[in-house]
């Protein structure tokens, strides 16, 4: 832990304020807590930082995020979420409220998230403060210029503009691990690239519990998976994840959600991480290199016997599709969480339909693509695709995607 650490950590979940206690704890905030105390009271040292305090027992050292990260201020912006109907209890729906003349979106963006909302709504010159609900979940968008009239009609009529502000929706972000050793030992098992630590996210934030890891990655540690640096045998965690094939590595689970992604969009993900790891992207030396085909060749038929290892010896499976998660989360996650036989309420999934991108998702601007497979890989893979595509079919599953297969 360091200061700049757990400033970063504050910054990408767009709050104010980033608190260090103990040498190792961070926090984060949008209000000071009420009572300040002398500075002596915090001598703890960083546990990453020499000579630089981290709180102390009980007591937080706090740093304003912007005042020492000038970029967290670009991520605290307030996004347009479009127009929408007012669901029919508005002061249910809407927990709190402003109302007064000339009310702006930065007025009531700085209010809602004051009050810690991610979402400010605005009719006329009222302004309410929500999470996304059952009953206001952001699905049904209508045309924008039913919200686009003077601010006396806008409040007599029954359409709002709802905006999403830099907080975030903290209903679904306490993880744990299970309180009692799991009695069936559960695998989140994909190729490299097929997104595998984005469906952790996700399985994390709707269940509550940490996902586990056959491996040990100390970036995706630091990144909040705490369940990286548990024994993967540990059944402490809900699922664990593993890109292993072959009988034996599939035979000690006793199910598995196998999770596929079209292998063109997995292969450029895995060699983009392979070259610049899990936020950047390879550089145009490495695609233009003999590197890229010699990964294609020798990755493509390990995506294909993945799949075919875990139909055949997985004991029991649910097959989910990258691409489907993408189209239909909320869904589709209520089937994985169905799956790992955890309750969940709909408040929570919107929650994390809200927080859906998680922190690693590539940023920046992709670079621009040439071909980046030749005739000879499209054949290759090509052929991958209708192997796997039969083999889901003969196993009583839908076949992929229409995008994966070739017509």
């Amino acid at each position: 832990m360091t200061i700049s650490h757990c400033q970063d950590a504050c910054a990408e979940r767009s709050y104010v304020y980033a608190g260090l206690e103990a040498g190792a704890e961070c926090y984060c905030g949008n209000r000071l807590p009420a009572v300040s105390v002398g500075p002596e009271e915090c001598n703890h040292e960083c546990k990453g930082e020499k000579r630089s305090v981290c709180g102390g027992a009980g007591r937080l050292s706090v740093y304003r995020v912007e005042e020492l990260q000038p970029s967290s201020r670009k991520r605290r912006t307030v996004t347009y979420r479009g127009c929408f109907r007012l669901p029919e209890n508005v002061t249910h729906a809407f927990p709190d409220s402003l109302v007064q003349a000339n009310v702006t979106v930065e007025t009531c963006s700085g209010f809602c998230s004051q009050k810690e909302f991610p979402l400010a709504i605005l009719r006329g010159w009222e302004c309410y403060c929500a999470y996304p609900t059952p009953q206001f979940n952001l699905r049904d968008a209508v045309d924008a210029s039913l919200c686009g009239q003077e601010p006396e009609a806008q409040r007599l009529a029954k359409y709002c503009e709802v905006y999403q502000t830099p907080v975030q929706d903290t209903r679904c972000t306490d993880r744990r691990f299970l309180p009692t050793k799991s009695k069936v030992f559960v695998a989140l098992s994909s190729f490299p690239g097929a997104g595998n630590t984005w469906a952790r996210h996700l399985i994390e934030h709707a269940t509550g519990f940490y996902t586990g890891s056959y491996y040990f990655d100390g970036t995706l540690y630091n990144k909040g998976f705490k369940g990286e640096k548990d024994h993967w045998r540990s059944r402490r965690t809900i699922c664990v994840k593993t890109h292993e094939s072959g009988r034996r590595e599939i035979e000690m689970f006793d199910s598995a959600i196998l999770l596929i992604r079209n292998p063109y969009r997995s292969l450029v993900a895995e060699f983009n991480r392979k070259c610049a790891g899990h936020l950047g992207y390879a550089a145009d030396r490495n695609w233009k290199s003999k590197e890229w085909p010699d990964f294609v060749n020798s990755y493509a038929s390990w995506w294909s016997s993945h799949v075919l290892d875990w139909l055949r010896y997985g004991k029991r499976l649910l097959v989910v599709h990258y691409e489907e998660l993408r189209r239909s989360l909320v869904p589709t996650l209520r089937e994985m969480v169905a799956f790992l036989n955890v309750s969940v309420s709909e408040e929570r999934l919107l929650c994390v339909e809200n927080n859906k991108e998680g922190s690693f998702r590539r940023r920046g601007r992709r670079p621009h693509d040439p071909e980046l497979f030749t005739p000879e890989m499209k054949d290759l893979i090509n052929g991958y695709i209708r192997t796997v595509d039969q083999a889901l079919r003969d196993h009583n599953w839908a076949g992929l995607p229409q995008e994966y297969v070739p017509r």
